[in-house]
Order: structure tokens, then C-alpha cells, then sequence
């Protein structure tokens, strides 16, 4: 299979740069199995469910994890997107070149870090204290890690702390939201749960590797970044209760719950990485339906509806949103899909 295969041309024009106001007012677009495709709202969600269904969301929460910093005298940017150990975190560095193992990178007076190893861009960090050090500096001197198509300056980003946060967050230790779950509002969660619908909880610490362009053309050479997800005893009895779908709030809670998942569907309590990479061909195990927002040209999360929803038909899909223009990515619409 070929990144070619995966590619759009998306004018720049709908990429959303701020998230609707209030959240719940973006649009979406209702692609079932087979049928026409409907132009709906997110507060039409609750119609779209069932009583009976199970909705998944992933109640990670987003950290400021965003720093600049120097080495000596040299301006550095660094992004952490996963934790390694208690004060230890793999980081996204630019530039990366120059820092080696044992430099000291200083983000302020009370807050630094040193570098232990260096591959590529890619730099683990010990920060000079423990994880509630690091806590204080991330909320001191760390900003949100918006993803790189929302452009504006870091000084701009104030409001993010809150808008770039679901109504579920809970955990912290994401450096991108879970943006399917952007849309939720207090008063959608009480209609959904009005519906029938019962609401779950599970954790997947979503990482900056998400961003990360794929870079081969042959995709089976395409490495996943590893996130780090759990699913409690709780969770895994609810939803093998489930008497309806079991509906999967963003491709984070998706890939989590396959990556749980035994073959015939069933789930246990589960902790670990997870680098699930799922392309057309892919057998869901468990996941019946998928709120998802419009995803990336060539990026591994269209790969990952087009899996789900068909190649063929998530083309069609995105055409129609382009056309009626509906807005794209992390701060974007939404769409329903169904199997």
C-alpha cells in the first residue's frame, strides 16, 4: 500500500485556525455504510445514537509541553510528547543537532533539563526535579503544543489552555487533544446520556508524533510513534456489557480499544504502548461506529477511516466536505461514521 493512494488536495482556506464558539455549534457530516451522506450539526449527535450504545472517550488531558529554553547562549525549542520516567521525558528538539548527552538546557531561571541521549531530532531529557518540578515548570514557563497548521504566535495561545481541552480531561500527560472530543459540551453529555447512551472513560496519552508527517511511500516501512494507554476493569466490563455499539469518540479511543481487544471482541483491563497502525485490510474488532473530525492529506489517521468506512467512500466523504466547505483538522467539524 502506497502514501500516493492517500493523498487530497485540501485547500488551505478550511483548515481551522480557531475552534467553533460555542463548541457544540461545528458541523457534521453523517456518513453511514451505505447511502447518501448527511449534513448534520454535532448537537444532532445524540439522533445519531442508539439506546444501548456505549460512547468511548478518552479522557486524557493535555499538559503545556511546548518550551523554549537555551544551551548557553543557543535558543532551543523542545516539544516532550512521552514520558519515559519520573522526570524523564522523549522530546522533539529543534535545533537538535548540537545538543549532546550531558548539556544542560535551561528554560528559566527555576527550571531545566539535561540531555541524556540524542537520535536525530528525537531527545530524552532529565529534568532537574521531580515529576511536581516538572509540573510547576510546564504550567510556569510551557505552552500548548498546537499542531503546526494553526498558525499564530505562542503569545496568542493563551485562550488554548482552555479551548485546546476536552470536557473530559482528566489525566494529564497528552501533548495533543483528542480533537473528536473538542466538540462536547456539558449540554450535549446530558442529551447523549438522555438518549440511552452510556458514556465510558479510557486513557490514551496521545503524543506529538501524531503530527509527524509519514515519509515512505511504502507503508509497511512506516514506523508508528508508541503512545501509552489504559483501559480499567471497569471500563472493559461496561463496554462487554454493551447491549447496543460500542461508538469510539476520536481514532485515539479507537486504537486503544482494538489494541485491547482479544480477536472475538472481548476486552480485559489493559496498560501499555500501543503504535497500532491501521490501514484498509485492518478487522475491527470492537469499534462499531466513529466520531472523527476531517483528517490530514497523507496523514496515518485518513488511512485509518478509510480503514474503517472504506477507501472509496471516505473519498467521496471529504469530497463533499470540501466541497460544502466544511472546516478541517484539530479545530475543525466532525464527521460520524458508520460500519
Amino acid at each position: 500500500m502506497k502514501l500516493s493512494d492517500f493523498q487530497f488536495d485540501l485547500p488551505e482556506r478550511l483548515i481551522a485556525q480557531t475552534p467553533a464558539d460555542p463548541r457544540d455549534s461545528a458541523r457534521l457530516l453523517h456518513v453511514p455504510a451505505e447511502g447518501d451522506f448527511h449534513d448534520r450539526g454535532v448537537r444532532d449527535l445524540p439522533a445519531l445514537l442508539q439506546s444501548g450504545d456505549v460512547l468511548v472517550v478518552n479522557d486524557t488531558r493535555v499538559i503545556p509541553a511546548r518550551l523554549t529554553g537555551k544551551r548557553g547562549e543557543a535558543k532551543v525549542e523542545v516539544t516532550l510528547h512521552k514520558q519515559l520516567g519520573p522526570s524523564r521525558w522523549a522530546s522533539f528538539a529543534r535545533p537538535a543537532r548540537r545538543l549532546r548527552p550531558g548539556e544542560t538546557v535551561v528554560f528559566a531561571d527555576d527550571f531545566s533539563a539535561t540531555v541524556e541521549s540524542r537520535d536525530g531530532g528525537e531527545v530524552a531529557l532529565a529534568f532537574d526535579g521531580d515529576d511536581a518540578y516538572v509540573a510547576r515548570g510546564l504550567a510556569a514557563h510551557g505552552v500548548m503544543p498546537l499542531p503546526p497548521y494553526i498558525k499564530r504566535p505562542a503569545e496568542g495561545q493563551a485562550e488554548d489552555r482552555d479551548s485546546y481541552q476536552t470536557v473530559f480531561a482528566a489525566r494529564d500527560g497528552a501533548v495533543a487533544a483528542p480533537t473528536a472530543s473538542l466538540h462536547f459540551t456539558p449540554t450535549l453529555v446530558e442529551a447523549i446520556r438522555a438518549r440511552g447512551v452510556e458514556i465510558v472513560h479510557v486513557t490514551l496519552h496521545v503524543g506529538a508524533g501524531t503530527f509527524l508527517p509519514v515519509k515512505v511511500e511504502d507503508l509497511s516501512q512506516h514506523v508508528m510513534h508508541s503512545e501509552w494507554g489504559e483501559v480499567s476493569a471497569e471500563a472493559a466490563a461496561r463496554i462487554n456489557a454493551c447491549q447496543g455499539r460500542v461508538v469510539a469518540a476520536g481514532t485515539t479511543a479507537l486504537r486503544l480499544i482494538e489494541s485491547a481487544a482479544a480477536e472475538d471482541g472481548r476486552l480485559e483491563p489493559w496498560t501499555g504502548d500501543t503504535d497500532l497502525f491501521i490501514l484498509p485490510g485492518y478487522r475491527f474488532k470492537r469499534i462499531e461506529a466513529l466520531l472523527t473530525n476531517f483528517h490530514l492529506p497523507g496523514s496515518t489517521l485518513f488511512m485509518l477511516v478509510s480503514a474503517f468506512a472504506g477507501t472509496k467512500r471516505m473519498r467521496a466523504a471529504y469530497d463533499h466536505a470540501i466541497a460544502e466547505g466544511y472546516r478541517f483538522f484539530s479545530y475543525g467539524d466532525a464527521s460520524f461514521l458508520e460500519k
